[in-house]
């Protein structure tokens, strides 16, 4: 069984919600991610979602943006991203991994190429940003058959006929964005969430998460009543851009997060 189903079934199976934590790999090194991954598994994190850097982000807000440029400064690449990964699961890492990509970055290396060595290499599923389900066939008839998740977005403003056609190439789980525009830190969240999520569910039996926007633990709160799990980005990667120089970085952000990670747990 594929680690995200795992692990939402076992969600389900506790009256639980998810928490999921994206970072940008490579950011301010792979070391580093790796060392962030350990330690967000042990305070908690659900699923880890990685970011991998590109030259033009475009659903990104400033601060996603600085951590891709601070990625590819570092020479991060897709390659070294996958033998990160590698080496995580060789490790003992369990948490479910899903790539947040550009397709641009999947084409360059290869979509086959990437298929398969994503599958090799432990990755659990993939969020391609700019690839929308008309044009994502042979995406995702690969992934699939590889026993990867094609993950989608589901935007404020997607009308109900487009959610049932998305919701038919989804696996894995349907990542809701909670706000219209890029990603990025906010002072509250929207309050249309829970009805949009509603919309979704009459689409598709499977599990929501929200992101986008969300940066404390009580917005985290707020968002994990609404669905099955909570995205937080922007924050975490604020909070690696401040500590990234500091050799207690990983165990610092860690903190932060399992903040969120408690608050999102106390929802039922």
């Amino acid at each position: 069984m594929n680690r995200i189903d795992a692990k939402f079934r076992e969600l389900r199976a506790t009256g639980q919600k998810g928490f999921v934590a994206y970072i940008c790999a490579g950011d301010p090194n792979l070391r580093a991610t790796a060392q962030l991954a350990r330690a967000f598994e042990r305070v908690g994190v659900d699923v880890l979602e990685l970011g991998v850097p590109f030259s033009d982000p475009l659903a990104d807000g400033v601060v996603n943006q600085l951590a891709a440029e601070r990625a590819l400064r570092g020479g991060t690449t897709l390659r070294g991203v996958l033998k990160t990964v590698t080496s995580l699961r060789r490790g003992g890492l369990r948490v479910p991994i899903v790539f947040y990509v550009y397709y641009n970055v999947l084409h360059h290396y290869g979509l086959k190429e990437f298929v398969r060595d994503a599958a090799i290499a432990g990755v659990d599923g993939a969020l391609a940003l700019d690839l929308p389900p008309e044009e994502a066939g042979t995406y995702g008839t690969a992934m699939k058959r590889a026993g990867l998740h094609p993950i989608y977005l589901v935007a404020p403003t997607t009308p109900s006929e487009r959610i049932g056609k998305i919701a038919r190439h989804a696996s894995g789980f349907i990542y809701y964005v909670s706000r219209e525009g890029v990603t990025g830190m906010q002072k509250r969240l929207a309050p249309a969430v829970t009805s949009h999520v509603a919309m979704i569910r009459r689409h598709s039996k499977l599990p929501v998460a929200i992101g986008f926007g969300i940066s404390n633990p009580s917005q985290a709160r707020a968002a994990a009543r609404a669905a099955d799990a909570v995205v937080v980005g922007s924050a975490i990667v604020n909070q690696i851009a401040k500590h990234g120089k500091n050799r207690q970085m990983a165990p610092k952000v860690a903190r932060f997060v399992g903040a969120m990670v408690r608050g999102v747990r106390r929802v039922r």
